[in-house]
């Protein structure tokens, strides 16, 4: 039943937002320049690794050792807008079709945190990632790395049809409220680094 909504709301979105997909698209290639696409090694159901797809928001400005600025540096006015309203996920879309994403789970993070996580955290990996979840619904950026996992852990203990569209609702209302995007004094969540502390299974 998951799969079947993860195909039929991604297709359809994708041919109603195709006109704005498109617009958006000739924006990045003239505001930011190519790639219009950014692409990144993610791990997805068990920590297989594929390539997760976003419109570039970011330059590639670089100091003078070659080494490439701080993301809040490179971040352009036009990215931050796509960022604002999350038109950069809608590549993303692209990934649900293929099957290395559902609409609603985990969010995938970077290959590098692989063996920083402790047993608990791990099980984010139970689940197939998403475009959105219960984390992105309940703070997105503004909260820790220890509050997300915890969220993320929740959601794998209690997924459901009906949780998933109750997360799309207020993923939505999010969305337009543009809440939880930046965490304070980062353009993105700051690196993780590995957490020891024990998740609290209790959250709903």
């Amino acid at each position: 039943m998951k799969r079947i909504m993860d195909i039929l709301i991604s297709f359809l979105l994708l041919v109603l937002l195709l006109p704005l997909i498109v617009m958006i698209a000739v924006l990045v290639k003239f505001k930011i320049g190519s790639p219009i696409i950014f692409k990144q090694q993610r791990p997805g159901l068990n920590g297989r690794p594929f390539y997760i797809y976003k419109f570039r928001s970011m330059n590639d400005w670089m100091d003078d050792n070659g080494t490439l600025l701080p993301d809040n540096e490179r971040l352009t006015e036009f990215g931050a807008l796509l960022r604002k309203y999350s038109l950069d996920e809608l590549p993303q879309l692209i990934n649900v079709l293929r099957g290395e994403l559902s609409l609603v789970g985990p969010r995938p993070l970077l290959m590098e945190y692989l063996p920083l996580y402790t047993k608990e955290q791990a099980k984010r990996h139970l689940v197939k990632p998403g475009i959105t979840g219960w984390a992105q619904v309940n703070g997105r950026n503004s909260i820790t790395w220890d509050k997300k996992f915890e969220l993320d852990i929740w959601y794998v203990n209690n997924q459901s049809i009906l949780l998933d569209l109750k997360i799309l609702w207020l993923t939505i209302v999010k969305v337009i409220k543009t809440e939880g995007i930046d965490q304070t004094d980062n353009v993105t969540m700051p690196h993780f680094k590995g957490e020891v502390k024990q998740i609290d299974r209790k959250h709903g």
